[in-house]
């Protein structure tokens, strides 16, 4: 009776270890940094790097875009009150008796008054603000910023 105990004993313990054999070489798959749920995480984690990263930079665009509007809302303000001025000291002129002009000097009138307040508005501009120099751009953005100050003629 005691071989036969003997026996179903070593037979358990082998079973056992077989068992823990096969369990072994699961978890090793499972965490596995390639194939596995190791490799999961390990790609999830670098993703939210990423997009943090990206969230920033999208940040600083943003807040840099704002600023820009901004001063752009301030100068059109300013503008908006002058053309208003001109337009109410305009209605307080006079109405002159303008003489029939030739359609040659008509136009050669009107080139030499747009010239006038265009060198008028020129002379009244603000000076423009020192912008301030753009933060380095990372190379993955989303949003692409066009500089349209470049193509102006000053």
């Amino acid at each position: 009776m005691e071989l036969i105990a003997d026996i179903l004993l070593a037979a358990g313990a082998m079973g056992a270890g077989f068992y823990c054999l096969v369990l072994s070489r699961r978890l090793k798959r499972f965490n596995d940094l390639e194939k596995g749920v190791g490799g999961a995480v390990a790609v999830l984690s670098a993703q939210v790097d990423d997009l943090n990263k990206s969230l920033l930079a999208a940040r600083h665009v943003s807040d840099g875009s704002s600023k820009a509007l901004d001063q752009l809302t301030g100068r059109a303000e300013s503008v908006a009150q002058r053309l208003e001025l001109m337009m109410a000291s305009m209605h307080d002129m006079p109405e002159a008796s303008a003489p029939e002009l030739k359609p040659e000097t008509a136009a050669s009138a009107a080139a030499e008054e747009s010239d006038a307040l265009a060198a008028a508005y020129e002379a009244d501009a603000e000076p423009e603000v020192a912008a301030e120099p753009e933060p380095a751009k990372p190379a993955g953005l989303m949003f692409v910023r066009h500089n349209r100050a470049q193509g102006r003629v000053a």
